[in-house]
C-alpha cells in the first residue's frame, strides 16, 4: 500500500518539477532567497526526470550566492520534512 503511494507521489512530484521548470529555471534570472527555497522544494522532484534520461537542472546558474543557497537548504529540508514525514506517519493506535 504504502509503496503504491510513494510510486503515486514520485510520479505527481515528475509532473510538477516538469510544469515548474521552465517557469522557475529560466537563464536570464538572477536568483534570490524565496527561488532558492523554490528550486530546493523541487529538486527531489527532479529524481524521476533524471532516472528517465532527462536532463534537467537543479540549481540556478545565476544567484545571489549565499542569500540562493540558504533559501535551497531550506527547501531541500522543507521537502524532506514534508515527504519523509507523510512516508513515516501512522495513525495513533487506540
Amino acid at each position: 500500500m504504502k509503496a503504491g503511494a510513494l510510486t503515486l507521489l514520485m510520479v505527481f512530484f515528475a509532473l510538477v518539477h516538469g510544469w515548474a521548470e521552465p517557469r522557475f529555471y529560466g537563464p536570464e534570472r538572477v536568483a534570490g532567497f524565496g527561488v532558492g527555497m523554490m528550486h530546493g522544494a523541487l529538486m527531489p522532484m527532479a529524481l524521476p526526470n533524471l532516472l528517465m534520461g532527462k536532463d534537467v537542472p537543479i540549481f540556478a546558474e545565476h544567484h545571489e550566492g549565499r542569500i540562493y543557497k540558504l533559501g535551497y537548504i531550506t527547501g531541500i529540508n522543507l521537502c524532506g520534512m514534508l515527504f519523509f514525514g507523510f512516508a513515516f506517519w501512522r495513525p495513533r493506535s487506540p
